[in-house]
């Protein structure tokens, strides 16, 4: 498989590479925002409710697969109420731990940016002048709600107040794509990623490891392919396979591999030593709603995960994108 990509890579390493240390054999995203906004940042997960058009049937019915019922926003605010109470009652919970932290409002749950160019205006311009304590907007959606439009929008507002923009991808793997019923497929990414050449703001991609059907090959593939854009960050999650999906279904119909947590740590140590080195890391594990998980039952010790991926990493003495450089110098 071959690919034309118009964009061309940050040379920021010398920079960026600042944030690994002994302890972390990677660009962490902790410090990351510590070093940007110069104080701890907690998110606010707000839920928009703006749907997504592979539930809608504009792209697709009933989502993807692997998707809960909250659009993957488990654990954002509550849908029925409004983005002000939504805002504040998180708030109150983080500030009794974080007293001095700054926020970002996350918009977390199903395709945030699938509402027209004056809604999408009102609404973002409503939740950056919430309060004065909001340092930074994060807007997860899909590749194929993007539009000349709205990055220009987002270009705006990122003028104003730093913006993140999160792309859910999951696999460049366009069989497993259809078979978790995605609803673009690589083209509309790669398209969507030329669109988003010379952005101003932050892209952060997602992506999943475990995937039915799926090899290790075809993982590391994942951030081989990401290495060939100008993103600032990933998150790289477990498959969670939770109770009341399609996916749960064809778990129980006819179970598929799910990965053990020293198969995951494997794979994840090899991304990382395959990742280019300015890429920030903002997620290494997944966490869903543990009333809903049927496997992998070990994602639910979520800095058990983490930590063991740091061990393994001092352990093999890598850093992130030394198998980079080591088939650069082998050549």
């Amino acid at each position: 498989m071959h690919f034309t990509f118009s964009c061309a890579i940050i040379d920021t390493g010398e920079i960026i590479m600042n944030y690994m240390d002994k302890e972390k054999h990677y660009n962490p995203v902790s410090r990351y925002y510590k070093d940007k906004f110069k104080t701890k940042i907690a998110k606010i997960s707000l839920n928009l409710n703006f749907g997504c058009p592979n539930r809608d049937g504009t792209k697709a019915y009933g989502g993807c697969t692997f998707c809960s019922g909250s659009g993957s926003g488990d654990f954002a605010g509550n849908v029925y109420d409004s983005i002000d109470k939504q805002y504040n009652d998180i708030k109150k919970v983080l500030n009794k731990k974080w007293p001095n932290a700054k926020y970002l409002a996350y918009l977390q749950a199903f395709s945030n940016t699938y509402a027209d160019i004056t809604t999408l205006r009102k609404v973002y311009y409503q939740i950056i002048n919430l309060d004065k304590n909001i340092v930074g907007l994060a807007i997860a959606t899909r590749p194929d709600c993007l539009n000349k439009e709205i990055i220009e929008l987002l270009e705006e507002i990122n003028q104003i107040i730093p913006v993140q923009l999160e792309l859910g991808l999951q696999t460049i793997n366009d069989k497993t794509a259809k078979r978790i019923n995605r609803g673009y497929n690589l083209f509309e990414f790669t398209k969507a990623m030329n669109m988003l050449n010379n952005h101003k703001f932050d892209l952060v991609v997602h992506i999943i490891n475990g995937l039915p059907a799926e090899t290790k090959d075809d993982m590391i593939n994942n951030i081989k392919y990401l290495n060939t854009f100008p993103i600032n960050g990933i998150k790289i999650h477990s498959l969670l396979v939770l109770n009341k999906t399609k996916m749960a279904l064809e778990y129980e119909l006819m179970p598929f591999k799910i990965l053990t947590l020293n198969e995951y740590v494997d794979i994840v140590c090899d991304q990382i030593g395959y990742l280019r080195d300015d890429i920030i890391i903002h997620r290494l594990a997944a966490d869903g709603n543990i009333s809903d998980l049927i496997e992998p039952k070990w994602t639910i010790k979520k800095l058990v995960v983490q930590n063991e991926i740091d061990k393994e990493l001092r352990k093999r003495n890598i850093y992130q994108g030394d198998y980079l450089k080591s088939s650069s110098s082998n050549k």
